[in-house]
C-alpha cells in the first residue's frame, strides 16, 4: 500500500511537471529600434506625405470671404450627416462625399473633381474656381479629413480602429494605442497596406531600423492598415500547445482513476 502511494505521488510530481513547461512562456527581449545607436535625425517637412483624397471620403470644406453673406451659400452642408463607430468612440460628421466618380458637389460650383488631389491641390482649385466665377472677394478654402481612420491587427494587444481628429498619427502612436506589439509579433516585418489612385500598395516596414524614422511610412494615412504578423515562436508554441493538450488530458484523467481504484481498496 505505501509502496502504490509513492507511485502514486511520483506519478502526480510528474504530471505537474509536464504542466508547468507546456504553460511557460520563455520571455525574450522585445524591444523597438534594437539596431539604433545614439544619434539625432532631421526630420524633413517635404518628405511628410500628404495624405491623397480617395473615393468615399467625406471632407469638411468651410469657404469664407470678405463677404459673411456670399459666402454663406457656399458653407451648406450638401450630404447627410454621417455616423462613424469605431472602438475608440463615435463621431458624427456631415460634410462632402466624394462620390463613385471621384467629384464632390458643391454649392454653385457644382461638380468638383476631388480624387487623386490632395487638400491643398482641392484648396487651389475650388479658389480658382471662385475667382474665374468671380464669385467672392478674396475667398479663403479650408478642407479636413472628416473619416480619417487606420486600423490595427495582429499581434497587438487591443487590435482597434483609430479615428484621427487631428489628421496626423504616426505608426509608433497608433500601435500604442492598440495595445503595443505583443513579444509574439515582428517587429522587424510589420505589413502596411495602403490604397493610392485605386491600387492597394503593400510595404514590409522594419521597426528596429534607423531608416523607418525617416520614411515616408512614418506618419499613416486615411484608411491605413498596419498588420503585425505572429513570430516562429507563437506558431510553435501554438502547435505544441494542440500537441500537447491532449496528453495532459489524457494523464490527468489516468490519475483520475488511480485515485479512485486507490480509495476504493
Amino acid at each position: 500500500m505505501i509502496l502504490q502511494r509513492k507511485k502514486l505521488q511520483l506519478f502526480i510530481i510528474s504530471t505537474l511537471i509536464i504542466i508547468q513547461f507546456s504553460s511557460c512562456v520563455a520571455t525574450e527581449k522585445a524591444s523597438y529600434f534594437s539596431n539604433v545607436n545614439n544619434s539625432s535625425i532631421n526630420i524633413e517637412k517635404d518628405k511628410e506625405v500628404e495624405p491623397i483624397i480617395q473615393r468615399n471620403d467625406i471632407l469638411s470644406i468651410y469657404i469664407s470671404s470678405l463677404s459673411p453673406e456670399a459666402s454663406a451659400v457656399f458653407n451648406t452642408t450638401n450630404t447627410q450627416a454621417t455616423s462613424t463607430s469605431t472602438t475608440t468612440g463615435s463621431t458624427s460628421a456631415g460634410g462632402y462625399l466624394v462620390n463613385t466618380e471621384g467629384t464632390i458637389q458643391l454649392p454653385i460650383l457644382g461638380n468638383v473633381k476631388a480624387e487623386g488631389l490632395t487638400k491643398k491641390q482641392l484648396k487651389s482649385s475650388i479658389t480658382n474656381l471662385i475667382n474665374e466665377k468671380k464669385l467672392l472677394i478674396d475667398p479663403v478654402v479650408t478642407i479636413r479629413h472628416l473619416n480619417y481612420e487606420v486600423t490595427v491587427i495582429g499581434e497587438v494587444g487591443k487590435p482597434t480602429v483609430i479615428n484621427v481628429p487631428n489628421e496626423k498619427i504616426s505608426m509608433l502612436k497608433a500601435l500604442g494605442i492598440a495595445g503595443d506589439i505583443t513579444i509574439y509579433g515582428k517587429k522587424e516585418n510589420v505589413l502596411l497596406i495602403r490604397e493610392v489612385e485605386g491600387k492597394r500598395i503593400i510595404n514590409r516596414i522594419d521597426l528596429n531600423s534607423k531608416d523607418f524614422l525617416s520614411s515616408a511610412y512614418y506618419y499613416l494615412q486615411p484608411n491605413d492598415v498596419v498588420y503585425v504578423e505572429p513570430n516562429e515562436r507563437k506558431v510553435k508554441n501554438a502547435n505544441r500547445n494542440q500537441q500537447i493538450l491532449p496528453t495532459i488530458l489524457s494523464a490527468l484523467s489516468i490519475v483520475a482513476v488511480v485515485i479512485t481504484t486507490l480509495a476504493r481498496n
